[in-house]
């Protein structure tokens, strides 16, 4: 079975297609060359048999018996293979061509038979006749074994240098195919072990970076996403069921408490509103869950359209003003004026973005603070950018606090679920925006945070307007 493999592999299957193109080629050129000396050998033939006719046809007739038989006795054989001197009736006279050849008509065209002479290979022969005065009938004839010997040539140069060439390639054709079977076969047995459950186990690569090498670097890079997504699934299973105890836990004893006791309407009326209040937070729980496996399904696409981000900022600025007032915040528009700055994106969805960074500012950011929200173009991008002056994030969290359930130990008595920046990041994907996060002002009790996203202009709108104005680097 292992050797029929071979013979099944696509590499020996091309390698048979590259021998039979070569073979094709081959023959096709030699053929080619011995047609076309074919045609010019026996144009040169005919002539000369023209020629050696007109010759011997224009002396008398006693001078060519006597020439014929000198020819016969002596076998002196000039240009002519043979010539022969019949009667009316086809009866032999003289010359080195005993009998009349089958099949050769009176004509002045010249003929082309094949004949062979007393003790001599049967060759193909061009023939002419030509009636003598008397009625006799002179005939001609010369070989055409220069063509028979460059045939058989051929013949033999095509057998002894294709056949050794041929029987190079089948052994290289097994050679490669032996070598991808086996590397077939250790992708096999990897993937063999991953079905089984070792999502751990990767193709074997190395670094020749042929074709099966590219595949199997893809495939690695797929199983390193699908891991990922299997530990983020474990991951969120475990927070699922950490984020939901919590409250979970606190309902129970509420409502426990308030059966095992004795209460009065007012004590029952506040267990179930706290009770109300933890169901809530589990569902908002829930309902962030399912909205980021919504966004990460990428199928939200369809709403997307042309919008200037400028005002978008601007609307969310209006509407988040008296919220800040109310905590003793600021909250400033600084977005460039001037052109517009248009980018494809879903608007709703940018809005929620905008939400939950302004929501995060404002619920972070002590009383007193500034938040600023900017829109502005920079080179070929668009930059939107949420910045305050709250207690920031240490670099070393600024990529955990994107992942799901995760809370700073400075923002853990905040009510929250840890859901709202990873939201955000499944939005800026579905966009296929980058999010960069850092400090406002290093070395101070409140660092701040920057959170600035970057988006592509849409080419459709963009203008040769000025760059904008340059953000102003204090508040």
């Amino acid at each position: 079975m292992q050797i029929l493999g071979l013979f099944r592999t696509a590499t020996f299957r091309l390698t048979l297609a590259v021998v039979f193109t070569v073979v094709a080629g081959v023959a096709s050129n030699l053929t080619f060359f011995y047609l076309r000396f074919v045609s010019s050998e026996i144009i040169y033939l005919q002539n000369v048999l023209r020629r050696e006719a007109f010759m011997i046809a224009q002396r008398p007739e006693q001078t060519i018996v006597q020439v014929l038989e000198g020819i016969n006795g002596s076998k002196i054989h000039l240009t002519l293979d043979c010539v022969g001197l019949f009667d009316r009736d086809l009866s032999y006279i003289a010359g080195d061509l005993p009998s009349w050849p089958d099949g050769l008509r009176i004509e002045d065209d010249v003929q082309q038979l094949n004949y062979a002479l007393p003790l001599r290979p049967r060759y193909n022969y061009l023939f002419l006749t030509a009636r003598l005065p008397s009625r006799h009938v002179l005939v001609f004839a010369i070989s055409q074994r220069r063509l028979d010997s460059l045939r058989n040539s051929l013949l033999h140069t095509m057998v002894y240098s294709l056949l050794p060439l041929i029987a190079f390639a089948l052994c290289v054709g097994i050679y490669l195919s032996h070598r991808t079977l086996s590397r077939v076969g250790g992708l096999n047995e990897a993937i063999e072990r991953i079905m089984e459950g070792d999502l751990s186990g990767r193709l074997p690569a190395g670094r020749s970076r042929d074709d099966l090498e590219r595949l199997a670097g893809s495939v690695n890079r797929m199983l390193d996403r699908i891991e990922y997504l299997m530990v983020e699934i474990r991951n969120v299973g475990n927070d699922i069921a950490h984020d939901l105890r919590t409250p979970l836990s606190r309902m129970r004893v509420r409502l426990e408490r308030a059966l095992n006791g004795e209460r009065n309407a007012a004590d029952l009326h506040e267990v179930i509103e706290k009770a109300t209040q933890d169901l809530d937070q589990c569902f908002s729980t829930i309902t962030a869950i399912l909205r980021i496996a919504e966004l990460e399904d990428g199928r939200r696409k369809a709403g997307f359209a042309t919008h200037d981000l400028r005002i978008i900022v601007a609307d969310m600025v209006e509407l988040y003003e008296p919220i800040a007032e109310t905590h003793q915040l600021t909250l400033i528009d600084k977005s460039s004026r001037g052109d517009p700055l248009p980018i494809n994106c879903d608007r709703d969805l940018l809005i929620e973005v905008m939400a939950n960074l302004l929501d995060n500012a404002i619920k972070f950011t002590p009383a007193g603070g500034h938040i600023e929200a900017a829109a502005y173009r920079e080179g070929n991008q668009i930059v939107l950018r949420i910045a305050d002056t709250g207690i920031g994030i240490p670099e070393s969290e600024r990529k955990a606090v994107i992942g799901r359930f995760y809370r700073s130990d400075k923002s853990r008595h905040i009510p929250g679920s840890g859901l709202g920046l990873s939201l955000v990041m499944a939005i800026l994907r579905l966009h296929g925006t980058s999010l960069e996060i850092s400090s406002y002002r290093e070395g101070t009790a409140n660092p701040g945070a920057v959170f600035q996203m970057f988006f592509a202009m849409h080419q459709e709108e963009e203008t040769d307007s000025l760059l904008s104005e340059p953000l102003p680097e204090t508040l």
